[in-house]
């Protein structure tokens, strides 16, 4: 499934995806958005996540102008910085669970680069136990010296592809990505789609042509049953704003316990569905 690992970081992100192509199964990754509902809940989610089924996590930064973020996470992070989340308290929920589970940080590029700069940021995120960095507004090509900032740091920087994308472009994301390929199920922001697209097959299949490192899908997840039929496909199935809403919508207290009970239908429904991913 995959080439020599480029650093610590991508090794532990593809030995996740490797137990569950193991067992049979596409790895489960849900998102969860760091301060949010609040700080205390948000390290209790990311610890229901890794006893519900999570084989990776994706913990995302706030940022008050996202590029891909949609209405429900968009407002998550909102909150989350009204209640005065700062990287520190997102580090601290990842530090509550990396030593189980894959940690990989979503963080746009200002957050990156705010604050102490680069170099800083990796190496707390490093310190944190984070393993990886997915930062949608950092395109192939564009500022190769952050990239190999965070890269020399220890972390796989994962990209994105978008059906829009085109082949060409996907072949030269494919051939330089780092612990695996976010693939975009549809074209906009985050948020819950009524039904997985029509494209979506042959969209991974020709993606996983082009690259070396696991191909995991995200956007308009929203139930048990869609997961099931993505990670037929995919080598991973990424949960956001299906999560964020459930937390969200819990009473105060009761988010991880929320949470959880998705997740747990989820892992067995893409346990009894198996996986298109062995390769």
């Amino acid at each position: 499934m995959t080439g020599a690992a480029r650093n610590a970081g991508e090794a532990r992100i593809l030995a996740a995806f490797e137990e569950a192509r193991e067992q049979g199964r596409a790895a489960l990754m849900p998102y969860m958005m760091g301060g949010f509902p609040d700080r205390e809940a948000s390290a209790q989610i990311a610890r229901s996540y890794a006893d519900n089924g999570a084989d990776l996590i994706e913990l995302g930064i706030p940022f008050s102008d996202p590029l891909a973020d949609g209405p429900v996470i968009h407002a998550a992070a909102v909150s989350a910085l009204e209640e005065g989340t700062k990287l520190d308290d997102v580090l601290a929920v990842c530090r509550e669970v990396s030593d189980r589970v894959a940690v990989v940080l979503m963080a746009y590029t200002n957050s990156i680069l705010g604050g102490e700069g680069p170099v800083s940021f990796a190496d707390r995120a490093v310190k944190a136990g984070a393993v990886g960095v997915i930062v949608p507004d950092l395109p192939l090509g564009e500022d190769e010296n952050l990239r190999r900032i965070l890269t020399e740091a220890g972390l796989a920087v994962v990209p994105l592809i978008a059906p829009t994308t085109p082949p060409e472009r996907r072949s030269e994301i494919g051939d330089v990505a780092a612990g695996f390929v976010y693939v975009v199920s549809s074209v906009g922001t985050t948020g819950e789609r009524a039904e997985v697209p029509a494209h979506l097959k042959d969209l991974v299949e020709d993606v996983k042509s082009k690259t070396e490192v696991p191909v995991a899908v995200g956007f308009g997840i929203g139930s048990p049953e869609q997961a099931a039929i993505v990670g037929q496909e995919a080598d991973g199935v990424i949960i956001g704003s299906k999560l964020v809403r459930i937390a969200g919508d819990a009473e105060r207290g009761e988010a991880p316990s929320a949470v959880g009970g998705f997740m747990a239908d989820t892992a067995a429904a893409l346990a009894k569905s198996g996986s298109g991913s062995i390769r």
